[in-house]
């Protein structure tokens, strides 16, 4: 196993030292001003920070906000090093955005718990992240698709607007994997991938690769003509790739797309107008390819 990296900033050598003694599971990055802090930190390489109270309550904990600007990718947790007397201030970096906060003296078993818990936490989070993303394409993965497809739709329900389901399937891939090679066919469905998840991009939008080839998305709002029309541009935009496929009829890579619209009512299912979608791209792919199909519920 990987071993955890933690960032301590502090002036205090002495401190430094009992630090590492009590964090020797750990590895440990020492560093005595805030502009190596901040340079440090905004790498997102640790799984918590340290940081020395001065430091951190500086022209009102500037130095604090701007560690949390910097590692708001990241999510790394803080824990403020200060003094026991006056506990206001730790309340102060809480609010500011630091996990927690440890006072004078410090204790070995209170140091390591604290640290063990917020490096757990940090993985967790790190690891649930991970798994919501597609580690090839980037874009969300089929298990985010389903924690989220669900709540789309009672959206649409509760607001009474149009929510539209749509599938997307890359054009004879199978054929273009044994032509040129899985390494390329991979190059492909990432290119793929972020050509459609660039046109799908609004809060409102939710893309995920759901199996091998295929991707699927809910966009909520814009009526069923609106909609179809613009997966008809996504599919002029995956041609204009122009990655050569040799058994394509326009002689580069495509897709198809299958979608319906429709207001769901409460009693509704998202799983049977998943599979009217499914049956629209079939439909689009039968006929030949790099087309839209959709059905307009209404």
């Amino acid at each position: 196993m990987e071993m955890q990296k933690i960032l301590i900033i502090e002036e205090n050598q002495e401190e430094i030292e009992f630090l590492k003694v009590v964090l020797e599971e750990y590895e440990v990055t020492a560093v005595s001003t805030a502009g190596e802090g901040l340079s440090r930190a905004e790498t997102g390489e640790y799984s918590l920070i340290f940081l020395e109270d001065d430091f951190a309550s500086m022209e009102d904990f500037s130095l604090l906000k701007e560690l949390q600007g910097r590692m708001m990718p990241y999510h790394t947790p803080v824990i403020l090093l200060m003094d026991g007397a006056d506990v206001r201030r730790g309340e102060r970096g809480l609010a500011l955005g630091a996990a927690d906060f440890i006072t004078r003296p410090l204790y070995p078993l209170i140091v390591k718990a604290r640290t063990r818990t917020y490096v757990s936490l940090y993985q967790y989070r790190k690891n649930e992240k991970s798994a919501m993303a597609d580690s090839l394409t980037g874009v969300a993965s089929r298990q985010k698709f389903g924690l989220n497809r669900g709540l789309k739709w009672q959206e649409a329900v509760r607001l009474e607007v149009p929510v539209s389901v749509c599938i997307f399937d890359i054009d004879k891939f199978r054929t273009y994997n044994e032509r040129y090679g899985y390494p390329a066919g991979d190059k492909v469905l990432i290119s793929v991938a972020q050509t459609i998840s660039s046109c799908l991009k609004r809060g409102t939008d939710l893309f995920a690769r759901y199996e091998k080839d295929r991707f699927a998305a809910v966009v909520l709002g814009g009526a069923g003509s609106s909609v179809s029309e613009y997966q008809e541009k996504i599919c002029r935009a995956v041609e204009k790739l122009h990655i050569p496929h040799w058994d394509s009829v326009s002689r580069w890579v495509t897709v198809s797309i299958g979608g319906v619209t429709v207001i769901p009512k409460p009693d509704d299912s998202f799983d049977a107008y998943f599979e009217i979608a499914e049956n629209m791209l079939k439909e689009a792919k039968r006929s030949g390819g790099n087309q839209v199909m959709w059905m307009d519920g209404k």
